[in-house]
């Protein structure tokens, strides 16, 4: 069992991005508004063209633009650890960060990395979420936001969020509902987290209350 301690100071949250950075601006937006009290200590993304970069420089954040090709995976990741721990990250939020974490990365930060997945795990864990719901036919999809272990799309589950799939829905149109969903999740997951509410029990993930 993992009880979290609160903390007596602002957490400070490392951000792995690989894309666009929907999900931290989604972040961004509520450490600004004063509604998460976290410290959003540096960027890390593994694409030089990603979206999220030019998000950090808009905001002050620090950033660093970590190469994966051409490496071993434990190389690059240990690359990433070194940046993340020079910042004193407290906490590892993966917003849509392409890449399968190893052994080394997790067992580095236990029940410290948290990701957003767009499906309701554990349905259609993998690359294309949104498109394997649509293909089996449910009418029901979402997203997760869960604890990363060694299994992918795996660890105990904090928050999942529901939205309708419609008849005339297409893989796009359901990632746009799902993704307003993420924005809202993801924030509050971290603000879980760093209130020291958050009770890892097995598969089981509680939610103290205050």
């Amino acid at each position: 069992m993992m009880e979290q301690k609160t903390p007596s100071k602002k957490l400070r949250i490392g951000v792995l991005a690989s894309g666009r950075g929907s999900n931290f601006q989604a972040i961004i937006d509520r450490v600004e508004s004063g509604d998460l009290p976290v410290e959003i200590a540096v960027l890390v993304c593994n694409n030089p063209d990603a979206g999220a970069i030019e998000r950090a420089r808009r905001h002050g954040i620090p950033w660093k633009y970590i190469d994966h090709r051409g490496k071993p995976r434990e190389e690059f990741e240990k690359e990433i650890i070194e940046v993340l721990d020079s910042h004193g990250v407290e906490l590892v939020v993966l917003a849509g960060f392409m890449r399968i974490l190893t052994p080394l990365f997790v067992n580095h930060y236990p029940n410290r990395i948290i990701n957003i997945h767009p499906a309701l795990l554990p349905s259609f864990p993998g690359t294309h979420a949104q498109k394997d719901a649509l293909e089996y036919g449910v009418k029901v999809s979402g997203c997760t936001v869960h604890f990363v272990n060694t299994d992918v799309d795996g660890g105990p589950i904090i928050i999942q969020r529901c939205v309708p799939v419609l008849e005339d829905d297409t893989v796009e149109t359901l990632a746009a509902r799902i993704l307003k969903e993420e924005h809202r999740a993801l924030p509050e997951a971290i603000k879980l987290f760093a209130e020291g509410r958050l009770r890892v029990e097995g598969r089981r993930v509680k939610i103290l209350s205050r």
